[in-house]
C-alpha cells in the first residue's frame, strides 16, 4: 500500500538530509508505528505520504514514495485526498469550519459524496469517538484533547485507504486514547485500512503495532545489529551526508535496539525477560519472580512529600468559574507550597487548563478567591505577575514570535532582566542540538515546547505552571525535563503540571489532584491516587501490583 524507495528529504540550504534513508514497504491493512528520537524526521516522513512534502513544505524529495500506486512526486496533496487522511501534531492548523459536525462533514463535501452517505458517516464517527455531546459546539471552545478527537474524526469520515497520524493520542486522556486506538484497530482489522502512525507515548500504542519503522542510526540504539540483516541501500546522491538507514521489522526486535522504549520494555530488559514484553499483560505473566525479589524492599517504593512552610506560594479557595454559561470550575480549593510538584489529571474538558489560566489571571473568578504571591492574578499586570507565576501553555507557539531561536532567547533575557545567555543555556540543556539560526516554526512540537519552557524559566517564577509539557517529547527529552524540574523543585519552586502523561506523573509528582467536570474528586500522594485508578496507573504499577512501585528507576534502585 505504501512504498518508500530510497527516500530521504533535503531542505533548502541544508547539507544533510532531514531523515535517515528509508527503503521499506508497508502492506495493506497493517498498523505501522513510526518511532525515533525527537528531530529524527518522523513528521517529515509522514508528510511525504500525503504529498505535503515537498509540494507544500518545499525542499527536495530524493527517491520515490508511492501510495496505492500513486507517485507522490507527481500527485499533489489534493490528488491524494481521496486515499490518504492526515492528522498533524497541531489540531488547530487542521480545522476549516467552526463547529464539530461541520468539520466532520467538510472532507466528504470536498470529495462530492452524496448527502445521505455524509449524514450516516458523521453519525457513525460521532459515536465512535464519543463526540455526540459536542456536535454543535464551536471548535474554538473545546479543550485540546477534544480538538484532537475532532481532527481524527474529520479524516475518518471520508473512509481513506491510508491514515497518516502524527502523535494522535498526545493530547488525549488515557481512556480517550484507548477509545481512539480501539477505533484504529477496528479500521485496520475490519476494513483493511493502512495506518502509519508516529507516537512518542509508546506505552500506549506499541502493543497494537504490526510493524515498527525505526528512524535512528544504529549508533543511537543499543548497538545491536539490525534485525533480519536489513540492507543498507546506496545513498541517493553522493553530495549528501546521510544520517543512517531506517529499519523496518517486528516490534519486539526493533525495540530491543531502539533509543526510545516504553517502560514495559525497560522493565523487561532490567529483569532479563526473554522475549521482551510489549504489553502489560505479557509482562505480568513473567513478573512473579521479580515481585518476590522486590518484596523485602517495599520501603523504597514510597516517595516522601517535600517539607514546606506554612505559607503557600499560591492559594485557591472555593473557586467557581462560569464561561459562556457553562460551569468550567466548581468549588475548587488548592494550596501550592514551595518545593512541591502537583499533577492535575482528569479527562479532556475537566477544567485543568482553565485552572492554570486562572492562576495567571487570564480568567476572572465568578466566585471564590485566587492569590499568587499575595496578589490577585486577574488584577495584576502580566509583567509583574510573571515574577511570581509563569505558564507554559498547551500551544507553545503562543509564546513564540521571533524569527530565530537566538532572537527568542535574547528577548527573554531582556524581559526577565536576566544575564545575557541565561535563556540560551536553558535551551541547550533541553535541546542540545538546536542551532541559534533555527526558526521556531521549523522546530517540532516538542522542541517548540522546550523553547517556550526555557523562555518562562528565564524569569525564574516561584510558581511554574505547565500545560501538557511532554507533548512531542521523546523519552530522552522527557528525562532531561524531569531532571530540570526536580532541580527547580529542590530550589523551592512550586510546580503544577496539567497532564495526561501518567508516566511523567509517576516520575515527578509528589501529589495528584484529579478533576472531573470542574470539581476535585481526588487529592492525595501520587502513589495512593494513581495506583487506585486503572486509568491513571503507570505501566510498572500495573505490572507489579499489588506492590506500590511506580517507575523503572525505583525498581532499578531497589535491586
Amino acid at each position: 500500500m505504501i512504498t518508500f524507495d530510497q527516500v530521504t528529504v533535503v531542505h533548502d540550504g541544508a547539507t544533510a538530509p532531514a531523515l535517515p534513508l528509508v527503503d521499506a514497504q508497508i502492506p495493506e491493512g497493517e498498523l505501522c508505528l513510526l518511532i525515533g528520537p525527537s528531530g529524527a524526521g518522523k513528521s517529515t516522513l509522514l508528510g511525504t505520504v500525503s504529498g505535503l512534502v515537498p509540494h507544500f513544505t518545499g525542499g527536495t524529495l530524493h527517491g520515490r514514495v508511492t501510495v496505492a500506486g500513486r507517485d507522490t512526486r507527481t500527485h499533489k496533496p489534493r490528488e491524494l485526498a481521496d486515499i490518504v487522511g492526515t492528522v498533524g501534531q497541531d489540531p488547530l492548523a487542521h480545522f476549516v469550519t467552526d463547529t464539530v459536525e461541520d468539520e466532520l462533514a467538510y472532507g466528504m463535501e470536498s470529495l462530492g459524496l452524496p448527502p445521505g452517505t455524509m449524514r450516516r458517516r458523521v453519525e457513525e464517527t460521532l459515536d465512535l469517538l464519543g463526540l455526540n455531546e459536542l456536535r454543535d459546539r464551536p471548535i474554538a471552545s473545546l479543550s485540546g484533547g477534544q480538538q484532537q478527537r475532532v481532527a481524527i474524526g474529520s479524516v475518518l469520515t471520508p473512509h481513506p485507504k491510508v491514515l497518516v497520524l502524527d502523535e494522535p493520542t498526545s493530547a488525549l486522556d488515557p481512556p480517550a486514547a484507548e477509545e481512539v486506538l480501539a477505533v484504529l484497530q477496528r479500521l485496520v482489522h475490519d476494513l483493511g485500512t493502512t495506518v502509519l502512525m508516529a507516537e512518542h507515548r509508546l506505552e500506549r500504542v506499541v502493543q497494537y503495532a504490526d510493524q515498527v519503522l525505526l528512524l535512528a542510526p544504529e549508533d543511537e540504539g543499543s548497538g545491536s545489529a539490525a534485525p533480519g540483516g536489513f540492507p543498507s541501500p546506496p545513498p541517493p546522491t553522493p553530495a549528501l551526508s546521510l544520517r543512517g538507514t531506517a529499519r523496518l521489522g517486528e516490534p519486539a526486535a526493533l525495540l530491543a535496539v531502539s533509543p526510545v522504549r516504553p517502560p514495559v520494555v525497560e522493565l523487561g530488559e532490567l529483569a532479563g525477560w526473554d522475549p521482551l514484553p510489549l504489553s502489560v499483560r505479557d509482562a505480568r505473566r513473567s513478573s512473579g519472580p521479580l515481585r518476590e525479589r522486590l518484596a523485602p524492599r517495599l520501603a523504597a517504593a514510597t516517595t516522601a512529600a517535600p517539607p514546606h512552610g506554612a505559607e503557600p506560594l499560591a492559594e485557591v479557595s472555593r473557586l467557581t468559574l462560569i464561561r459562556d454559561r457553562v460551569p468550567a470550575l466548581h468549588e475548587v480549593s488548592l494550596s501550592l507550597h514551595a518545593g512541591e510538584t502537583v499533577a492535575l489529571m482528569g479527562r479532556n474538558g475537566a477544567g485543568k487548563s482553565t485552572l492554570l489560566n486562572t492562576l495567571v489571571g487570564m480568567h476572572k473568578p465568578t466566585s471564590g478567591r485566587v492569590t499568587v504571591g499575595g496578589r490577585t492574578p486577574h488584577r495584576t499586570r502580566p509583567a509583574e505577575l510573571l515574577r511570581h507565576a509563569g505558564l507554559v501553555p498547551q500551544e507553545p507557539r503562543d509564546l513564540l514570535y521571533a524569527d530565530t531561536v537566538a532572537h527568542e532567547c535574547r528577548t527573554a533575557d531582556a524581559d526577565a532582566g536576566a544575564e545575557p545567555g541565561t535563556c540560551r543555556a536553558l535551551v541547550s540543556r533541553l535541546l542540545p542540538d538546536i542551532a541559534d539560526t533555527t526558526h521556531p516554526r521549523d522546530l517540532s512540537e516538542g522542541q517548540r515546547l522546550a523553547l517556550a519552557l526555557s523562555i518562562i524559566l528565564t524569569a525564574r517564577p516561584p510558581l511554574l505552571l505547565l500545560d501538557e509539557p511532554t507533548r512531542g517529547l521523546d523519552y530522552a527529552a522527557k528525562s532531561r525535563l524531569v531532571t530540570l524540574l526536580r532541580q527547580l523543585a529542590a530550589e523551592g519552586h512550586a510546580i503544577v503540571l496539567a497532564t495526561h502523561d501518567v508516566e511523567l506523573v509517576a516520575e515527578l509528582a509528589h501529589r495528584v489532584v484529579v478533576l472531573a467536570q470542574g470539581e476535585p474528586v481526588a487529592d492525595g500522594p501520587t502513589d495512593e491516587v494513581v495506583t487506585s485508578s486503572p486509568a491513571y496507573a503507570p505501566q510498572v504499577s500495573k505490572i507489579l501490583a499489588p506492590q506500590p512501585w511506580l517507575t523503572v528507576s525505583q525498581v532499578r534502585e531497589a535491586l
